[in-house]
């Protein structure tokens, strides 16, 4: 059986008695407006969401609105620093495959594979075990926790009393020191291993 989706709210998105007004403003303002939002915001696809939803907001409140170019600019702004709010809160996401393996586990030849990968994977091992000497003591040990020991970021920080996001901050400084690292031995196929 079809279920019955009623239709939104007439008044919430009510055609503005002074259409012509929301089309001259539009008009007018659309490409500074997406100009400006394309100069704060670095992602395309999140500069025209913005966009979009500050023009709605525009089209529910054209009649209320005097002064429509600084309405749409400050409304625009506010979206920016939202946005920019709501993603520093979001914590990292983690970087275990999907099958729960690590990234790491991954990356490397299998060793299944036969001799040559047995040997690549060897080497590259040790060339991962030297890179790790060269990391703070606080990096180091969270990577090798999560990636060797195969430990949760919840697991550690209830172990260690860190918050989860500075294991995560710590892991992944470790993951950039790492490939710069191992760029510089194996060039662009260190981008594979790490």
């Amino acid at each position: 059986m079809d279920a019955v989706v009623s239709p939104p709210p007439a008044a919430q998105f009510a055609m503005p008695t002074n259409v012509s007004r929301f089309t001259e403003v539009v008009k007018r303002e659309r490409s500074r407006l997406g100009n400006f939002i394309r100069g704060q915001v670095r992602d395309a696809a999140e500069a025209e969401d913005i966009l979009q939803d500050v023009l709605l907001d525009f089209y529910a409140a054209t009649e209320t609105i005097e002064k429509a170019s600084g309405w749409l600019f400050r409304v625009a702004k506010n979206r920016i620093i939202d946005r920019s709010r709501k993603k520093k809160e979001e914590p990292f996401a983690p970087v275990d495959g999907e099958e729960g393996r690590s990234w790491l586990e991954e990356s490397l030849p299998d060793p299944a594979a036969g001799p040559d990968a047995a040997y690549a994977r060897s080497v590259l091992l040790a060339s991962i075990q030297t890179a790790l000497q060269t990391l703070p003591p606080e990096q180091r040990d969270v990577f090798v926790a999560h990636e060797i020991e195969g430990l949760s970021f919840a697991e550690m920080s209830a172990q260690w009393h860190v918050p989860q996001n500075t294991l995560l901050a710590r892991k992944r400084y470790a993951v950039l020191a790492l490939r710069e690292r191992l760029q510089a031995e194996y060039g662009e196929y260190g981008d594979f291993i790490i």
